[in-house]
């Protein structure tokens, strides 16, 4: 690969930092995944609607105005109708959706960073896998701290009761000082 095409080419880390969680799917915005293929928004769009067979609801949807509102610019002023805001809902690509993209786009570069996609993904993918494995092994770590605990949660009282007598020792029976005469013991 020539020194051009490395350095036109986005790392994974990028691309992993464009998966958001959306509907309880891992997807990249239409915006995101057109920068990575070195296409427009609007174009990215517009294959996909004549290649609308190749896009079937579990690769691609629009957002609703609850889940794009949070995606508008905070410090430039956008406005909804007339120019300088956006007119349509943003489509959001799954897995599914954004490796099928470089199938209809027709630019090189569209094919190559389908691969980077890829990767992306199942790196996330190995990711997600390990932290669920992390959190399964931690829930047992908690269940034997929490059982150990309770064993000594037990033993404690015991033991500060026992430190609490040593503490206090009764007091020691005495026998009186000089001569006396019990007479009501018998011998």
């Amino acid at each position: 690969m020539t020194r051009s095409k490395q350095a036109s080419l986005m790392p994974v880390e990028h691309i992993c930092r464009s998966i958001l969680v959306l509907r309880g799917r891992r997807v990249i915005l239409a915006r995101d995944l057109a920068a990575i293929y070195g296409v427009t928004t609007k174009r990215l769009n517009e294959q996909v609607k004549r290649n609308a067979k190749r896009f079937p609801e579990d690769f691609v949807f629009q957002l609703t105005d609850e889940e794009s509102v949070p995606l508008r610019s905070q410090i430039a002023t956008s406005t909804i109708s007339g120019r300088g805001g956006r007119r349509y809902r943003p489509n959001a690509f799954t897995e599914y959706g954004a490796i099928q993209a470089p199938n209809v786009l027709s630019s090189p570069r569209a094919v190559e960073m389908g691969i980077y996609v890829v990767r992306a993904l199942v790196k996330l993918r190995e990711l997600l896998a390990s932290n669920k494995e992390l959190a399964r092994r931690l829930d047992a770590l908690e269940a034997r701290i929490e059982k150990k605990l309770a064993a000594h949660d037990e033993a404690i009282p015991a033991m500060l009761s026992a430190l609490r007598e040593l503490m206090n020792p009764p007091a020691p029976k005495r026998r009186p000082i000089g001569f006396t005469a019990d007479l009501t013991t018998k011998n």
